[in-house]
């Protein structure tokens, strides 16, 4: 062989591998490519997410303004200003069975500071709440999908969502005051992050963190989103026929929350935090169950807004789209079952969160005709089933994609359109409020319909504190509030403030003045009657003992 053939040889050899390392670096440079528009497209994502949400707000602002804040929702509000103003462990407060601790009442913080302490700034928390939840439940809803099928499987949530609100139970449920529905985006957050990130190092200590948080606020994670993720791991781990798996370390993490979530509770509390009222985990006798499962299936349709309500601008036409919205929540629920195996984790973990919180709901206490709101996370749950059900992952053909996007479309917003349409009726607390300022009444005492919202509208210029008649007299009522309130040495009540006979806790002229003997003077207000005293009313309330608390 000549000298020159081997250095030919060799010039080959190099080209050749040359050439056969161009595809590798083609094959780089592609995916790279395809790496960084994924990461663009998730970045455009955002303004999307955003302008949607800015879209959607004053229209959900208006069917908010439509009902009545009452004070559920104005106790949560002076809670927020307390927080706003230091008092982040809230002490000296006696809280209801669900805190709201880690997501309302942050919120009622952040708004609170951009508006001032306002009836109107319940409204708005309650309109972030939702969006809150819908964002959440749409996120679920698009995993897996592509193109224009994601923003179809967004705006079916956003249908589903609207449903109640045609009614105005609906709408105050999910409006108004904190009523466990913003639990269930603690909740969707982390199916998804279970769901999506299953093997990732963080996922494990994220989800202990997040049910623990949840579990601060609301026992309502610790019953049903807890022993949900429990089961769904334990299930993937036996079908693995592996112990060693990420839905091994997911399920440990949300066993550990659980003590973690009470032992946080405990440090709080050793640090001067607010107490609250033990939450009502009551088993009802077997007996009731059956009629327990027939209310279960009233306040089910009633919570999609399939019976009709007092207040229903469509009619029967919205009864009809409720229903429609329910059978669709039903069929994504049943395809779920049906195709157990080869779900998602995170279509597993939905029905498992639906079927424990309606068997939670069957067996206790709390299953009343008006009990919707314990049941609550069924709806955005029910309406992430839904949605995957009813609109494929991808859609092929650029006008059947078309036709899906506004056919969801117009489901979304027809209903949020009719459900703003009633006019604004003025609440009794603005003029009570301004009336009261107006003649110096900084300080009395009210039922507990009558008395946190005319002070959260007053911007706690005037305080007005809950009392519970209690045969002859009244007492404190310690639920939503300070025992501080009730201290003859620290407030003088001049004022007693009358609602209507037939609402539940409210006082009638009469009662005030059995207990209180004669009035200086009474005036009639905005439909109530305000008897004003030349005393300290607090000196004549008994000094009861606030209730257990927890």
């Amino acid at each position: 062989m000549h000298a020159g053939e081997t250095r030919s040889g060799r010039t080959d050899l190099a080209g050749a591998r040359e050439t056969a390392s161009q595809p590798r670096q083609l094959l780089r440079a592609n995916e790279n490519d395809l790496s960084t528009r994924r990461a663009v497209r998730r970045w455009w994502l955002v303004p999307v997410w955003i302008g949607c949400g800015i879209a959607l707000f004053p229209l959900l602002l208006r069917i908010s303004l439509i009902h009545r804040m009452d004070s559920d929702g104005a106790n949560n509000a002076l809670q927020g200003w307390d927080m706003l103003h230091g008092h982040l462990l809230l002490h000296g407060w006696i809280l209801g069975d669900a805190t709201y601790y880690t997501l309302e009442l942050p919120l009622y913080a952040i708004t609170g500071a951009v508006l001032g302490l306002h009836i109107m700034t319940g409204h708005v928390v309650g309109v972030l709440t939702f969006l809150i939840v819908a964002a959440c439940a749409a996120a679920v809803a698009m995993t897996d999908s592509r193109g224009l099928a994601r923003a179809a499987r967004g705006l079916a949530v956003i249908a589903v969502l609207a449903s109640p609100l045609l009614f105005g139970a609906g709408a105050s449920t999910l409006l108004e005051e904190p009523d466990h529905f913003g639990t269930s985006a603690i909740m969707l957050v982390t199916f998804l992050l279970i769901d999506r990130a299953p093997g990732r190092r963080f996922t494990s200590p994220l989800v202990c963190a997040i049910l623990c948080a949840g579990q601060i606020g609301d026992a309502t994670v610790r019953y049903v989103a807890v022993p949900a993720v429990l089961l769904v791991c334990a299930y993937r781990v036996l079908a693995a026929r592996k112990i060693r798996t990420a839905d091994t370390a997911i399920m440990l993490a949300a066993a550990v929350s659980v003590p973690l979530s009470l032992l946080v509770r405990s440090a709080m509390k050793h640090f001067g935090a607010f107490a609250m009222v033990a939450p009502s985990t009551t088993i009802s006798p077997a007996g009731q169950w059956p009629h327990h499962a027939a209310l279960t299936l009233v306040s089910i349709r009633s919570l999609f807004g399939a019976i009709a309500g007092p207040t229903a601008p469509l009619g029967t036409a919205g009864v009809a789209f409720g229903t429609i919205c329910l059978l669709a929540a039903a069929f994504g629920f049943a395809r779920v079952l049906w195709t157990w195996r080869a779900a998602s984790r995170s279509e597993q973990l939905l029905l498992a969160g639906i079927v424990i919180n309606v068997g939670a709901y069957v067996i206790s206490t709390m299953a009343t005709p008006q009990g919707t709101e314990e049941i609550i996370a069924v709806l955005p749950f029910g309406a992430v089933l839904a949605a995957r059900a009813c609109v494929p992952a991808r859609i092929t053909g650029a006008w059947r994609a078309r036709t899906a996007l506004a056919t969801a479309a117009a489901a979304a917003l027809l209903p949020l359109i009719a459900a703003a349409t009633p006019p604004i009726e003025g609440l009794p607390a603005v003029p009570l409020a301004a009336w009261l300022e107006a003649h110096g009444l900084t300080y009395g005492i009210a039922g507990y319909w009558d008395a946190s919202d005319i002070t959260v509208q007053s911007g706690n210029q005037v305080q007005v504190r809950t009392v519970n008649p209690a045969g002859s007299t009244f007492v404190p009522y310690y639920w939503e509030t300070k025992p501080s309130w009730y201290d003859p040495s620290q407030h003088d009540a001049t004022f007693v403030i009358s609602g209507a006979s037939g609402t539940s806790g409210n006082i009638t002229p009469a009662m005030a003045e059995r207990s209180f003997g004669r009035p200086a003077a009474i005036y009639q207000v905005a439909g109530r009657v305000i008897l004003i005293y030349k005393k300290n009313l607090l000196n004549e309330l008994p000094r009861t003992q606030p209730v257990p608390t927890g």
